[in-house]
């Protein structure tokens, strides 16, 4: 069973992961993975703060040997470069304690309050610093090592952005390949060029307000088998745990699987995806309003999840809040952040998804090596092709 875990502080020393589950015999690099770390750091409306770091860079320090994972628990390790200015505010030492780095202004809609409230803690630091979306930058990496394991059995992972501070992008098929090549080239990772033009416009007139913006972004999967997760139980139903691992995601509220809220607006018979059988491919639907899964179960279409992302809550001009040491109304803490983060979020969104789809099919077709896998995975696309 593939799980993993990961823990560091935004201004640590450094974020880390361990993953373990990976069959033996997949071929891995720190590079492959530092491809997907340098995507997770682009997108128009980035903060000062990333534009001013150098790109992460993973070191793999267990799981691999020679290129190849061993069966073994993979560690990823990711330094931040910018520790050297933190040593003293993050430092483990008690001597190094100094009043001044104490932050005591929560902000709306972070977990400042919650947390310092939940841990009893009088420094809102000790919260923001694991609250914080740098934490995403660990769990891409294990995404990437996902991707891998899927690209071996020719699944592929794509994301988008659909909408950003109300401007929507129109409605467009493509192939996953051309979804790829235009969300890579997009400073919004938007398919609709006129769209992306207004959103820039939009991110531009925040930035300039002190405020930030929230949007939607969609991710996919192509080539999906049928038959990943279960309705046997409800924690194994594959759309359940997407929903999950994407709701995980900092500042997302809301996940749909498939044509998602707008169903509930429609007929069953203007819904439901109807089911066609040629001799040559077996089943096959002309319509994907259930994206992909249907009963907690992949149906062999491709998965679509869209997530909706609010807008971060750490503003140049800060919204009012309570001092928590005098209990006076005081202006929330002014934090660097992003204007919008969607185009990342949505990278992060194909990490978690690539995660969990990885999870469900390793509990399909389970092995100790890649080559067993493919092995399992080769007897049971044979008695599928054509289904009978």
């Amino acid at each position: 069973m593939i799980r993993y875990i990961t823990a560091g502080e935004s201004h640590g020393k450094h974020l880390t992961a361990i993953i373990e589950g990976i069959p033996a015999g997949l071929e891995l690099t720190e590079d492959y993975i530092n491809i997907e770390l340098a995507r997770r750091q682009k997108g128009f409306g980035r903060g000062k703060r990333m534009q001013s770091l150098e790109k992460d860079k993973v070191s793999i320090v267990s799981g691999v040997r020679y290129g190849k994972t061993i069966g073994s628990p993979i560690t990823m390790i990711i330094p931040n470069k910018d520790w050297e200015n933190n040593k003293k505010i993050m430092s483990i030492l008690k001597k190094n304690y100094d009043e001044r780095f104490k932050l005591t202004h929560p902000r709306p809609g972070h977990a400042d309050l919650a947390g310092i409230i939940k841990y009893n803690r009088n420094d809102i630091r000790d919260i923001l610093e694991r609250a914080s979306a740098r934490e995403t930058a660990a769990r891409v990496a294990v995404g990437a090592v996902c991707k891998k394991y899927l690209n071996e059995f020719d699944i592929k992972t794509a994301s988008f952005v659909t909408e950003i501070g109300g401007i929507i992008a129109k409605k467009t098929k493509l192939e996953i390949k051309d979804i790829k090549s235009i969300s890579e080239s997009s400073e919004v990772r938007c398919l609709d060029k006129q769209a992306e033009k207004f959103m820039i416009d939009n991110i531009l007139k925040a930035e300039k307000h002190g405020d930030t913006l929230g949007g939607v972004f969609t991710v996919i999967v192509d080539n999906v088998p049928v038959g990943l997760g279960s309705y046997i139980q409800w924690d194994l139903k594959l759309d359940a745990r997407l929903a999950y691992a994407v709701m995980s995601i900092q500042a997302i509220k809301g996940v749909e699987i498939g044509g998602g809220f707008d169903l509930a607006r429609r007929f069953g018979s203007q819904v439901h995806d109807e089911i066609f059988y040629d001799d040559n491919i077996g089943y096959f639907r002309k319509s994907n309003n259930a994206g992909g899964i249907e009963g907690g179960i992949s149906n062999g279409q491709q998965i679509i999840v869209h997530a909706a992302m609010k807008p971060i809550p750490s503003l140049t001009k800060p919204l009012k809040s309570v001092d928590i040491k005098t209990k006076k109304q005081v202006e929330a803490q002014a934090i660097r952040s992003d204007v919008c983060a969607v185009p990342a979020a949505a990278v992060v969104g194909e990490a978690v998804v690539s995660i969990e789809v990885s999870k469900a099919f390793c509990e399909k077709f389970g092995g100790d090596s890649i080559n067993e896998v493919k092995n399992n995975y080769s007897k049971y696309l044979d008695l599928l092709n054509p289904v009978k």
